[in-house]
């Protein structure tokens, strides 16, 4: 079976906004559960000798809990950007007026994650 074309992305405000909701809801989820499987392992903890094994899989934990936050901020930086060009008088606006170093530096910091988390695709 052959693979599905990719759809055509329409660049209006209310499909990016949609896109956006949709990131945010997932970057909640993966840190809700980073939360969830963080304080299961600080549960497990009965002995120093614990922390050896425990202490990676807290750390990577914590690891995906900083990235969802350092992502959400660059989301509300694109979302206000979005705001702002869309009050203004024009009623269209394209791509090239967001701000671009914010959208590469989004792709870069997805690019550049090793861990199963969200990919933009």
């Amino acid at each position: 079976m052959p693979r599905p074309q990719r759809k055509e992305i329409n660049f209006t405000k209310d499909s990016i906004l949609a896109l956006m909701q949709e990131i945010y809801n997932e970057l909640v989820e993966q840190r809700q559960t980073a939360i969830r499987i963080q304080n299961k392992m600080l549960t497990m903890l009965k002995d120093p000798e614990d922390m050896t094994t425990i202490g990676p899989v807290i750390e990577k934990q914590q690891k995906i809990v900083n990235d969802c936050v350092e992502k959400k901020i660059s989301l509300s930086k694109l979302q206000s950007s979005i705001w702002e060009k869309s009050n203004s008088s024009t009623e269209s606006f394209t791509l090239s007026d967001l701000d671009d170093d914010l959208i590469q530096n989004l792709i870069e910091k997805d690019v550049s994650n090793d861990e199963e988390t969200y990919k933009m695709r």
